[in-house]
Order: structure tokens, then C-alpha cells, then sequence
């Protein structure tokens, strides 16, 4: 029995018992938040209704500030602004979710004082640091992408895209332009 094995293995062509691919092992992004780190100058637009009016928008200038915390396995983000007669204050927590192998933006603005929406999740695709999640306007779900876009070793910007459609057509609601200061 045992060369009845052997030559019927024998007989099989080398490729099929070849053992079959391996799937790729996913990236460990654990440090994709890392160029971040530090304190930014950041030059920023907010379109308060980017799909009726996407060509009204306020300007602020203010400093952005990123820590490293756990190693770097999670972020913390402090934002302050200044516009035309107005301030503004806000936190992001980063979390890096070791499983799934993706981060988690955890959003809160200082006149609300408590974390809003469902976290953005997102990872690293093509150079760029990708975020996605739903937000309620008015009642209404609406898909949300942050998008960070590292533009140099002391440069990188943030913009926030909105849709109300399922994703067939996106909206500015949010850039900001940054600058390491150090």
C-alpha cells in the first residue's frame, strides 16, 4: 500500500504539492500617528454648510499639539484656534486597536465637553492615514472621512469630507494646513 502512496505521489506534478500561499500578514500600523507627534502651526477653514454654500468658510490660525501616550500605541491631540471673533478648543484621543490593526479618532470639542459621535476608524492606504465613520446632521446619517496626507517631514494637512448620498459624491466641511513649530 505504502508504494501504491508513493507512486501515485509521484506521479502528481511538483506545483500541485507545493503547499499553497500564505496570506499576507497585516501591517502592524501601531506607529502610523507618529508624524503627528510634537507642536504644530495649523492654518485651518471650516465650511459650516459645505453642501449648500461649499464656498463659505471661516479661517483660523492657531497650534496643534500631539503626544505620544503608551508608547505611541495611542495619540492625544489638543487643538486651539482663533478667528474672526471667534475661539475654538478641541481634543482627539488616537487609539490603536492591536487586533484589528487599525486606529480609532475619538473626537470632543470644548463647548460640548464629551465625546459626540461613534469614533472615526481608519488605517494607513497609500501613504495616506484614512478615516471613516457615520455622524448625524440634522437627523440624518451622514458618512464622514478624515483624511491625514503627510506632505513633507515638517509638513502635513487634515481634511474632512462629507456625504449625504452613500458616498457617490463628497463635500469639504474642514482643512487644515500644519506646520511643525517643533
Amino acid at each position: 500500500m505504502g508504494f501504491v502512496l508513493a507512486l501515485g505521489a509521484a506521479l502528481i506534478p511538483a506545483p500541485a504539492l507545493a503547499k499553497s500561499p500564505k496570506a499576507p500578514v497585516a501591517r502592524d500600523g501601531s506607529h502610523d500617528m507618529d508624524f503627528s507627534f510634537g507642536t504644530w502651526r495649523t492654518d485651518i477653514k471650516i465650511f459650516k454648510n459645505p453642501i449648500d454654500k461649499p464656498n463659505e468658510f471661516i479661517t483660523m490660525t492657531g497650534t496643534k499639539r500631539t503626544t505620544p501616550v503608551w508608547n505611541g500605541k495611542a495619540a492625544l491631540e489638543q487643538i486651539e484656534a482663533d478667528g474672526a471673533g471667534s475661539h475654538w478648543e478641541a481634543l482627539n484621543l488616537m487609539l490603536y486597536d492591536p487586533v484589528a490593526r487599525q486606529w480609532s479618532q475619538n473626537y470632543v470639542d470644548s463647548e460640548v465637553g464629551r465625546m459626540e459621535d461613534a469614533p472615526q476608524i481608519g488605517e494607513m492606504r497609500d501613504g495616506k492615514l484614512e478615516f471613516n465613520g457615520l455622524e448625524p446632521i440634522n437627523g440624518r446619517a451622514t458618512l464622514v472621512r478624515g483624511v491625514w496626507t503627510i506632505t513633507g517631514p515638517d509638513t502635513h494637512n487634515y481634511r474632512i469630507s462629507r456625504s449625504v448620498d452613500g458616498g457617490r459624491s463628497w463635500h469639504t466641511s474642514f482643512t487644515a494646513n500644519l506646520t511643525r513649530i517643533k
